[in-house]
């Protein structure tokens, strides 16, 4: 309702009150005319207009919650997405750290990485001592070793020749001397696909790096987008800090955007 039209309301209102305190005056006298107040009379059916104004009808009321449902139903995905984005991106880069906080207090004890093996004959013996130096510096729930079936690995457990373990947060690790393999969502949760829950790192002389660290960032995208294996993917999230090649399609965002060294996200 407008300005005019409430003005409006209001005059004829007070006219129709100073009417009715005319017709009493003369039906029954002045005091009972005086007892009519304009101000009350006016309050009061203001109010009634009013609440018959902004009430909503059921059906304007369930159209209203049609809408907000479909808004929902359009929305919420896509945010729940990011969100779990966001935590996997920051699980990635914990086990990064830890892993290489690990590595680094393991070499400052034991020395250098290349000279842990020099007394192993056998790629078994190398990689059960790497295993073994490097959790010795991790908070763990459960070692399995180089043991076969012991619950640490959804995929590989039966394997004997790299070192299994699950982190104090429920991630699956496994290594060997040369690579280091992560289920950030342990061994019974998750998708189990390369990129979404599983991430692949490289042990170097001076360092555990995500395999592909030294890859350029049109590289990084075109083995990270969709329809590739994805295996260099945990180089994308810690350089990036994005999980947005899961969204790259042929070097395109969905909205047909492409994506750049300065901003490598699908926004």
């Amino acid at each position: 309702m407008t300005l005019s039209g409430v003005f409006i309301i209001i005059c004829m209102l007070k006219n129709q009150c100073n009417i009715l305190r005319k017709m009493l005056h003369e039906l029954k006298g002045l005091n009972m005319a005086k007892r009519v107040n304009c101000t009350e009379y006016l309050k009061n059916k203001l109010y009634k207009i009013y609440k018959k104004t902004v009430a909503f009808t059921l059906a304007e009321t369930l159209i209203v919650m049609g809408v907000i449902g479909v808004v929902a139903a359009l929305t919420l995905p896509n945010l729940n997405q990011s969100t779990g984005n966001k935590e996997k991106v920051a699980k990635v880069k914990k086990i990064y750290q830890n892993l290489n906080d690990a590595f680094g207090r393991a070499t400052a004890v034991y020395g250098p990485y290349d000279e842990w093996f020099i007394n192993d004959s056998t790629l078994n013996a190398k990689t059960k001592r790497a295993g073994e130096r490097i959790t010795e510096f991790m908070k763990l729930t459960k070692n399995c070793g180089m043991n076969t079936g012991q619950g640490c690995l959804r995929t590989g457990d039966n394997n004997t020749s790299i070192y299994k373990f699950i982190t104090a947060d429920g991630m699956s690790v496994a290594l060997d001397i040369n690579q280091v393999y992560v289920d950030i969502d342990g061994p019974t949760k998750g998708n189990d696909k390369d990129g979404y829950d599983n991430f692949n790192f490289e042990i170097e002389d001076d360092g555990i790096y995500p395999i592909g660290h030294d890859y350029n960032f049109l590289s990084l995208m075109s083995i990270n987008q969709v329809g590739t294996a994805m295996f260099h993917a945990a180089a994308w999230i810690i350089k990036y800090d994005n999980m947005d090649y899961l969204k790259i399609d042929n070097g395109k965002c969905p909205n047909g955007t492409t994506p750049t060294e300065e901003n490598p996200r699908c926004n």
